[in-house]
């Protein structure tokens, strides 16, 4: 091929790669003009080199990438006010929050010409003056919260051409005058409180709680219309009873009334018990008083914005407790949802901690869970990374066998076993080789967008107290040498990566009951099997109904065996098992994993392959 085709051949992939990339140039001369005449405190990524809808912190594009829809920039550090004819370009945005930041200045203008608008976040800074007379623009407006500023002058009757409106937050101004009318339809929250508002709440705010008109000068309740003086009934004869008559009476009365206090207190106790278990799903990650004094801290190329008050507000659901910590699936009021870890029994410092964490947050590989925001105070200690919706592979593994249950089937396993190792021969080979991870267990193993597997809470085991007992299903994972030392080493990760492939083999945990008050230690319990030359009976009954695929489930085994090895120097490299894990598909070439049916009751044949599994130790 001659230079001019070559030449040629570079300029259409290259025009391809850039129609593949399209990029909202309009949109993205707009944000930095905006960015340039504002000038943060901490700084941005915003390049002009580099793609707005893939690089940039918290910008959002559409599905094309063709406008840009989302601007998401909390505790950014801005001072002063909104640049004129800036954020108006933005045509297409329909999700703002510049809050908790420093802008001053009146209402911005320039977001009146925002037509697509339907969430704007603009609380905790220093705005002031009247609010605008006039928001026909925002007809798609859902969201408005302009709490915690200086805004004064009276609430604007032009709110109700916002007819899709379901949050409005004005607390915390110092706007005056009568509370109006604002009979929204679609209106959902509303906040009032701490202003200077005079007179009656209108009828139709009244379904609103209280606290929602706190701290303002209203005017207490219409007073209730004098009671109409009683009517005395006329008398009517009595008629007699006889005594039996009056006792089974009493006597139905007295049943009537056990029957009712049953009822009542059955009621109260399932009321209770549910409570119970809703507090234990849903509870707040920090309190208000332990979250205040600090920021978040991003790592570079992170696309999340938000800041310490938004995981204060959160919605938050535990998904489990560690030996680290406890773990939330943090909800964000503008729908972006995360993990959150927060850390209890950490030795270090500030400084040794922030250190550690720009190590691990600096760690960029598709098989590792990315580091994206940490938080230190005296009191907390928070960790953020992206939430996986499919779960961990512990989860998903040790799912209630029902009807509605989907088991892992062998294709899936195979590529969650290959996807950890890549990921923790990334981590051992970071630092010049010293980098441990120190915590692999399947509850901290996920599945990535490319269906592999992903390991997550990289090197929290180094920031915690050694002497904190695990749990009893951690104690499974730790390799003998770490119980006595209490020292995690790359070695003892190879070992517990041997027990999660054993667990991803056999469907059972690492520390099982059988029935009875026996505990049962996944690893003996394989190496009992196999020496009994059962090796057959050791995999997940799930598994059974694939075909074709016993040659790669006992390779898979043989690696898991060599993998917890009692003594460190006996078990392989990560990098050595990355490529014996990535080998067993070739094991039985043409064949791979279908939906096909064993016959009921038969068990594969494996007992050629014990010599090569059987134990030396």
């Amino acid at each position: 091929m001659d230079a001019k085709n070559i030449f040629l051949t570079i300029l259409v992939y290259g025009t391809l790669h850039l129609l593949a990339r399209s990029e909202p140039v309009e949109d993205k001369l707009a944000l930095l003009d905006f960015v340039d005449n504002i000038n943060p405190v901490r700084k941005l990524n915003w390049d002009e080199r580099t793609s707005v809808c893939y690089n940039w912190t918290g910008i959002t594009c559409n599905h094309d990438n063709s406008r840009v829809i989302g601007v998401r920039l909390p505790a950014i550090g801005f001072k002063g006010s909104i640049p004129l004819n800036t954020l108006g370009r933005l045509s297409g945005l329909q999700i703002l929050s510049l809050k908790s930041n420093g802008i001053s200045g009146t209402f911005p203008s320039d977001l009146l010409k925002l037509g697509n608008l339907t969430s704007l976040y603009l609380q905790f800074n220093n705005f002031k003056g009247p609010l605008p007379l006039d928001f026909k623009v925002w007809k798609n407006l859902s969201v408005l919260n302009l709490s915690s500023n200086a805004f004064n002058g009276s609430v604007p009757l032009s709110l109700l051409n916002l007819s899709h409106l379901e949050v409005l937050n004005l607390s915390n101004n110092s706007l005056s005058g009568d509370i109006p009318d604002l009979n929204i339809p679609t209106l959902q929250v509303l906040d009032l409180s701490y202003n200077n508002l005079t007179g009656a709440v209108p009828q139709s705010l009244k379904r609103f709680p209280s606290s929602a008109f706190l701290g303002n000068n209203i005017s207490p309740e219409d007073p209730m219309p004098p009671a109409p003086t009683p009517t005395i009934p006329p008398k009517k004869h009595k008629s007699k009873l006889s005594e039996p008559a009056i006792l089974g009476g009493s006597c139905a009365l007295a049943f009537v009334l056990i029957a009712l206090l049953l009822i009542v207190s059955l009621r109260k106790k399932q009321k209770n018990k549910s409570t119970t278990e809703a507090s234990q799903k849903k509870e707040k990650i920090v309190s208000e008083h332990q979250g205040n004094g600090g920021r978040l801290t991003f790592f570079e190329g992170c696309n999340l914005a938000f800041d310490l008050e938004d995981l204060l507000r959160a919605s938050a659901e535990v998904l489990g407790r560690g030996t680290f910590g406890t773990t939330y699936k943090a909800a964000l009021e503008d729908a972006t949802v995360v993990t959150v870890k927060r850390l209890k029994e950490v030795i270090v410092g500030k400084k040794d901690f922030e250190q550690h964490m720009e190590i691990v947050g600096s760690i960029r590989h598709e098989n590792v869970a990315p580091l994206r925001a940490y938080y230190y105070s005296k009191d907390e200690k928070l960790v953020v990374y992206d939430y996986y919706n499919q779960g961990s592979v512990s989860a998903l593994l040790h799912a209630k066998r029902g009807e509605n249950r989907n088991p892992l089937d062998w294709e899936t396993r195979l590529r969650i076993a290959i996807g950890a190792a890549r990921g923790i021969a990334h981590i051992h080979s970071q630092t010049g080789g010293k980098l441990v991870h120190g915590n692999i267990k399947a509850s901290n193993v996920f599945i990535n967008s490319q269906q592999y597997g992903c390991v997550c809470y990289l090197g929290l085991a180094t920031l915690m107290n050694p002497i904190t007992p695990p749990s009893i299903r951690a104690t499974g994972y730790r390799a003998p040498e770490v119980t006595n030392t209490r020292k995690v080493t790359q070695a003892s990760d190879v070992y517990s990566f041997g027990v999660f492939i054993l667990e991803l083999l056999t469907g059972k945990s690492p520390v099982y009951s059988s029935g009875g008050e026996e505990v049962i230690h996944l690893v003996r319990w394989v190496h009992s099997v196999v020496r009994e030359e059962w090796t057959g009976e050791v995999f997940d009954v799930d598994l059974l109904s694939y075909p074709n695929i016993e040659e790669e489930m006992v390779s898979m085994l043989q690696i898991g065996m060599s993998c917890v090895a009692r003594m460190p120097e006996q078990r392989p490299k990560i990098e050595d098992v990355v490529k014996m894990v990535e080998e067993i598909r070739g094991v039985n070439t043409g064949n791979s994993p279908s939906g096909g049916t064993r016959s009921p009751g038969s068990t594969p044949s494996l007992t050629p392959h014990l010599a090569e599994i059987a134990p030396s130790n």
